[in-house]
């Protein structure tokens, strides 16, 4: 069984990203690790994406609906719907990501 560390994994701006495809499992992971201000723009994907709040608070834009977010709180985005967020709290905002796909697709709007 393949175990790997979240340092390991390759970083963005403010994640790290397991690839599905690279580990022949069918789903993407986003480790969010977000600072104050700081988030995606608004953007989709042709597959559901689940986020899952674990710390922090922020802002989260889903389809025509706004709304604060923050620990223990789960948020689904269906295939297409427009989403993003930015962490609004005074520390990190840490979720988890899981794109229900092997790969990364998405249209930045």
């Amino acid at each position: 069984m393949p175990v790997l560390t979240q340092q390991e994994l390759p970083l963005s701006n403010i994640a790290r990203e397991l690839v599905g495809a690279d580990h022949d499992v069918d789903v993407c992971v986003i480790f969010v690790d977000a600072p104050p201000g700081r988030g995606p723009s608004l953007h989709r994907h042709p597959y559901a994406e689940v986020l899952i709040v674990q710390e922090g608070r922020g802002t989260f834009v889903l389809g025509e609906e706004e709304r604060e977010v923050g620990a223990g709180e789960i948020a689904i985005a269906p295939a297409g719907m427009p989403h993003a967020f930015t962490n609004t709290g005074d520390g990190p905002l840490r979720q988890i990501d899981i794109h229900l796909s092997r790969t990364f697709d998405t249209e930045w709007l």
